[in-house]
């Protein structure tokens, strides 16, 4: 009889939305037809605390990229729109962290650089033309849909060649005597965008500074150099311009390579004073969480930001209209092939839904405040891209039948974009069930979004408690939910 009274407690006074997306069909559905084991020992539990806080959030996204803008304006002027809209309307993934590359980058068509004039190192034939056909019009565009609006930062892969060591697009590094410049470009880019009507929140110093080998463009830091090229270079150049405000985000790269950054960027005062924080990537594995790393870097610096800045299924061309593979262990990524023997166990072949979730879940629950995928939009290659690095992306589209393939991958995105929003606080969760991963958000307008996902093959039953409310709920095998409980304050 208390079961059943505490059941009927939480029907009265627990306001809960359930959404599912699973390998069953589900997406984004909203539930309210819960199973109920017929063994109640098999019931576990979830406990939320909103009292104990972790880690305020600023935001899920993803990046506009040469490649995604220039798809988009291959299609219909509706399904344009329909891509936009998803992505950033308020009944869409509602976005609210993204990312750009300034200079080009894989997904590019072309190489490019906003300084084409060999030695020009006033910049003063600085220009972003080649932006003005498909990467600002997108981003101008996904600004008009989005209620809420979001924050854009841009990462530079390489400088121009001419000021590198190597004369190169590819691998070397920037010159001493153009550290300047390069600190200047950074101002100019912020100023040139401002005049477009795009407000830049901030910057990664540079994308992947360990390089990528003989592959895209690319320029090498140490954790030395990047670190005194911001303390002072382009931070004091910054705050100069009066661009303060600016955010510097350091590292950019895999996590596994974070305890050596984070002990040079925030070594002293000095170091520290204008990092506002780290970006990582999660290409060392796909699998592994590297929960360690993550709070080393946390206790290093507890007051800048930790955001994963770049994710996608990459080494992979996407599947086409087949939502089920999107679910299986068939995905491999590029440590399947190319990593070294004793680094194979970091990439094992892992369903491309089940990546996601379970490395934005692990991040949320180890201190990482943001989370941004990469390319919004790819085509059926996974291109374009002009090194023909092929890549997946939660919107896959045909411009030659005028298509659309919302892949799961978007869904399950948007459990998290649309749910916790920024500003709002990661949450204690406690569990019983060891094969359930689960984080919660206590979100600025009181909700609470707590997201289970379930990467068993049988269905989950479980109690969910908040103080004294519980509500009893089944989650499908394979399945993701945001749960929304609402008028908590």
């Amino acid at each position: 009889m208390a079961t059943a009274c505490q059941e009927e407690k939480s029907v009265t006074k627990l306001e809960a939305d359930v959404f599912e997306t699973s390998e069953s069909g589900n997406k984004l559905t909203k539930r309210s037809d819960f199973n109920a084991p017929e063994d109640a020992t098999k019931t576990t539990s979830i406990v939320i605390t909103p009292e104990k806080q972790y880690q305020t959030i600023t935001g899920f996204g993803g990046a506009f990229t040469e490649s995604s803008a220039y798809l988009l304006n291959k299609l219909s002027k509706e399904n344009r729109d329909k891509i936009i809209k998803a992505y950033f309307d308020k009944d869409g993934a509602n976005y609210s962290l993204t990312r750009t590359h300034m200079n080009s980058c894989d997904f590019s068509l072309t190489n490019y650089s906003y300084t084409p004039v060999a030695d020009d190192v006033n910049l003063d034939h600085f220009t972003i033309e080649e932006d003005r056909d498909d990467l600002i019009p997108m981003i101008k565009d996904a600004m008009a849909a989005s209620q809420d609006g979001f924050k854009i930062f841009a990462s530079p892969w390489t400088a121009a060649p001419w000021m590198k060591d190597n004369n190169h697009w590819v691998g070397g590094k920037l010159l001493p005597k153009y550290y300047d410049t390069w600190a200047l470009f950074f101002s100019k880019y912020a100023d040139a965008y401002k005049a477009e009507g795009i407000d830049i929140w901030g910057f990664t110093v540079e994308n992947e500074p360990h390089g990528n080998g003989n592959n895209w463009e690319s320029m090498h830091f140490t954790p030395e150099e990047m670190t005194n090229f911001v303390q002072n270079h382009l931070g004091p150049k910054l705050e100069k311009d009066g661009k303060g405000d600016l955010i510097i985000l350091g590292y950019d790269q895999n996590r596994a390579g974070l305890k050596e950054w984070v002990d040079v960027m925030y070594k002293d005062k000095a170091s520290s004073k204008y990092y506002d924080g780290t970006a990582i990537h999660w290409y060392e594995s796909t699998y592994e969480i590297f929960a360690e790393d993550l709070q080393y870097a946390h206790n290093k610096a507890p007051n800048k930001y930790l955001i994963e800045t770049e994710g996608c299924i990459d080494d992979e061309v996407p599947v086409w209209k087949d939502d089920a593979w999107y679910w299986k262990k068939e995905a491999t990524d590029w440590g399947w092939k190319w990593a070294k023997e004793e680094d194979k166990y970091l990439h094992p072949k892992y369903a491309p839904v089940n990546r996601y979730a379970r490395d934005i879940i692990g991040c949320l629950n180890n201190w990482v405040d943001g989370w941004v995928d990469w390319n919004m939009v790819l085509d059926k290659q996974g291109g374009p891209n002009w090194f023909k690095n092929w890549c997946i992306a939660p919107v896959i589209v045909d411009p030659e039948t005028d298509e659309v393939y919302m892949t799961p991958l978007y869904y399950t995105m948007v459990h998290f974009s649309k749910y916790i929003r920024p500003g709002a606080k990661i949450i204690d969760v406690q569990k019983t069930d060891k094969d359930l991963m689960v984080t919660a958000a206590k979100n600025p307008d009181g909700s609470i979004a707590v997201v289970v996902f379930n990467e068993g093959k049988t269905e989950k039953y479980f109690t969910l408690t908040l103080g004294d409310k519980i509500k009893n709920i089944s989650i499908n095998p394979q399945a993701i939910q945001t749960i929304v409980l609402t008028n908590q304050n």
